[in-house]
């Protein structure tokens, strides 16, 4: 298959673990993007000592092309539209509706994956934004625009394969993007991976779940503020 780089998520979770080896020790707060990165950020969060948690953001699709993203919504009703959106000329009304309709969706993952908590708090943490890839990059820059509204102490933003054009763009939302492959010719993150199969609500849900157990264990306090490698 022409362009595989990675055997699988775990593949390029492990990968992208050792590039974020510096923040190994610093308890980072590791946010997976729902669905396909949280078996992904559960690895990066275990490797680095880190907590997990999810940051819930869906992509606006363009009209007839549901898959093309113009856009993203995250949780909480914050919306971004990209350049393509305008270019396209896609109107106020098919965004507000794709936009409803998305936002649903995420509170119902809200609902599903932690039932019994609110999310995790990024305030004054060092934060990891992790997703397996980034085409247009507008759900990352929603996932990364809704941390950083936050006020997280250091934002990264860490995928495994991403086109420059879009790393351009990421690179101005973060403090510091971590992308393992860039290549030109990209079409689609799946081209990358050999195995991308479909990660379901309830594996999300199961990782969460033991994800919250395990940081019920007795851990060293996240040092807020502290001068990390790379500031």
């Amino acid at each position: 298959m022409i362009g595989v780089t990675f055997r699988n998520r775990e593949d390029a979770a492990e990968q992208l673990a050792q590039r974020l080896s510096k923040y190994k020790g610093e308890h980072p707060l590791v946010l997976a993007i729902p669905r396909g990165a949280v078996p992904m950020g559960r690895i990066i969060a275990e490797s680095l000592g880190g907590e997990l948690d999810v940051v819930l953001v869906r992509k606006l699709g363009a009209p007839s092309r549901p898959e093309f993203a113009i856009g993203a919504v995250d949780e909480y009703g914050h919306v971004y539209v990209s350049d393509v959106a305008r270019e396209l000329g896609v109107g106020r009304d098919y965004l507000e509706r794709e936009a409803s309709a998305q936002l649903k969706v995420l509170r119902n993952r809200r609902a599903r994956y932690t039932p019994l908590r609110p999310p995790v708090d990024p305030q004054g943490r060092l934060v990891i934004v992790v997703d397996d890839g980034s085409a247009t990059g507008a759900t990352m820059i929603a996932a990364l625009r809704a941390t950083r509204a936050k006020q997280p102490f250091r934002l990264v933003g860490a995928v495994a394969v991403a086109p420059p054009p879009t790393l351009a763009h990421l690179e101005a939302e973060a403090d510091e993007i971590v992308c393992l492959e860039a290549p030109d010719a990209f079409y689609a993150v799946g081209q990358f991976f050999e195995d991308f199969s479909q990660v379901t609500d309830d594996e999300v849900a199961t990782i969460i779940e033991e994800a919250v157990g395990e940081a019920a264990l007795p851990k060293r306090k996240p040092r807020l503020g502290t001068t990390l490698h790379g500031t």
